[in-house]
């Protein structure tokens, strides 16, 4: 896992060994592969003694491959100082190199289709899959989703051994698991350990705005299991094996997997259409705290999601939903927070219809909303200029005087027509003599044309005019 300091933009973001560039088939003209499935419970309430899950694990070996990626480095080298200093002007050199990755995938279909890790094949110019009985196949990537660090690959085989489908909704915490795959470059290994939790969002996605719902599981977890299969105790797939928490790299018994209900829809949308769709609701909001729910009118242990903003003509504002409404649930499935709910609605499609169960002055009632497609860049505020509320730990990154309140721009991009009026770190006070805090608010008050805005930056503050396109 690499690290990295933290952006400035990471630090607004209000809602992870490959490397080169793979081939990239275009959105392919076929329906998803049938999966094979069994949603039956894994327990029937019994606890019979067990001296081996061989049976139950053998047949998943030969469903998990090995991923092997290659990519090319290019750099430029300086030439030594000294030889320039006695021979002129000595150019410098080019020089490249091969780096190679490794990883795991999971057979889902008989004619070879392989679910993976994004990062597992990200910016690879070669894959080559390696089955349990060595066969070896070029492969291609199908399409990737670096938002849930789903990827699906592709060889030419047939009549290969697929994996069977679970319900991962219906993991227990306490739930027998194993994890398979090529820890190391060691060779296909199985390792047993439980289920420690679920629902867990631990920051690793934060970066691309992922979305995080992962497995928690102490079976054994190292570099090269990555893509590989997590699997109950009747061998069924539940999870995409994703990555570690460790101060050392090593593993110390915290691993998580990408539940496989969200990887199948993921999948699903990436082999259809190559990319993936989804469902937008337009609400900025925090979780209910037992003072808020009080003068809410709700019982202080209530749950949900109180409405800060919403989008203007929106999907959520043009449903009815207003600021100060309280969300409790999506299409009957109960909300914890903004995380909770941002995962929810990106997992049904735009166009989609849902209830929204909402408490208004305490009052029951439900909201029906149509989702659109989710925006990209939703804190874009000008073409190439993403904004982000003014935090205490951006104030303090940025030094910021404590008196100035507005929008803090987060990133610009070098191509933008704003990028000299509007550099990153500039605090936007004003838009057209209205006082700015959100960006809803923010994209209400600028009109097509000249804007007049006011503009904190460097310690001073002075007005720009500024023209939307």
């Amino acid at each position: 896992m690499n690290h990295r300091p933290a952006s400035l933009l990471a630090l607004l973001a209000t809602l992870a060994c490959a490397a080169g560039a793979a081939e990239i088939l275009p959105a392919p003209a076929v329906k998803m592969p049938e999966l094979k499935r069994d949603f039956s419970p894994v327990g029937d309430g019994k606890a019979p003694v067990i001296s081996s899950y061989a049976d139950i694990v053998e047949p998943v070996e030969k469903e998990v491959v090995s991923i092997n990626s290659t990519r090319t480095i290019h750099e430029r080298v300086q030439a030594n100082p000294l030889l320039r200093q006695f021979f002129g002007d000595v150019p410098d050199q080019d020089r490249e190199s091969k780096e190679m990755g490794l990883g795991s995938g999971v057979i889902v279909s008989s004619d070879g289709f392989i679910l993976t890790n994004n990062h597992v094949v990200a910016d690879a110019d070669e894959l080559t899959v390696v089955l349990s009985d060595g066969r070896k196949f070029p492969a291609k990537v199908v399409g990737a989703d670096p938002k849930t660090d789903i990827a699906v690959v592709k060889v030419e085989a047939a009549g290969l051994p697929a994996v069977t489908f679970a319900d991962s909704d219906k993991l227990r915490v306490g739930d027998v698991v194993f994890a398979v795959g090529n820890p190391l470059g060691v060779g296909e290994t199985v390792t047993m350990g439980i289920v420690s939790a679920k629902s867990r969002n631990v920051g690793i996605l934060q970066d691309v705005g992922g979305y995080e719902d992962f497995i928690q599981t102490d079976a054994s977890i190292n570099m090269g299991n990555s893509g590989g299969a997590l699997v109950d105790a009747k061998g069924r797939f539940v999870g995409i094996n994703s990555a570690i928490v460790s101060p050392s790299r090593g593993n110390i018994g915290i691993g998580f997997a990408v539940p496989v209900n969200m990887a199948a829809s993921v999948m699903k949308s990436l082999i259809e259409t190559g990319t993936v769709s989804r469902g937008f609701l337009g609400v900025g909001g925090d979780p209910i705290t037992p003072d808020i729910a009080e003068q809410v009118h709700l019982p202080k242990d209530a749950t949900g999601v109180i409405v800060t903003d919403t989008i203007p003509d929106g999907p959520a504002d043009r449903g009815g939903v207003k600021r100060g409404d309280v969300i409790l649930s999506v299409n009957g499935k109960a909300v914890q927070n903004l995380d909770e709910l941002r995962l929810t609605i990106s997992q049904m499609p735009p166009g989609s219809k849902v209830a929204l169960s909402v408490s208004r002055d305490g009052k029951p009632l439900v909201v029906n909303v149509t989702l659109t497609q989710f925006a990209e860049k939703p804190n874009e505020l000008l073409d190439g200029v993403e904004v982000g509320k003014l935090t205490d730990d951006v104030r303090r990154h940025l030094n910021i005087d404590g008196r100035v309140t507005g929008l803090v721009v987060a990133k610009v991009d070098e191509k933008s027509e704003y990028a000299q009026d509007l550099p990153q770190g500039a605090v936007i006070v004003e838009i057209n003599r209205s006082p700015v805090d959100d960006v809803a608010s923010a994209k209400a008050l600028l009109h097509p044309g000249r804007n007049l805005l006011l503009v904190y930056y460097q310690g001073y503050q002075r007005y720009v005019v500024v023209t939307k396109r």
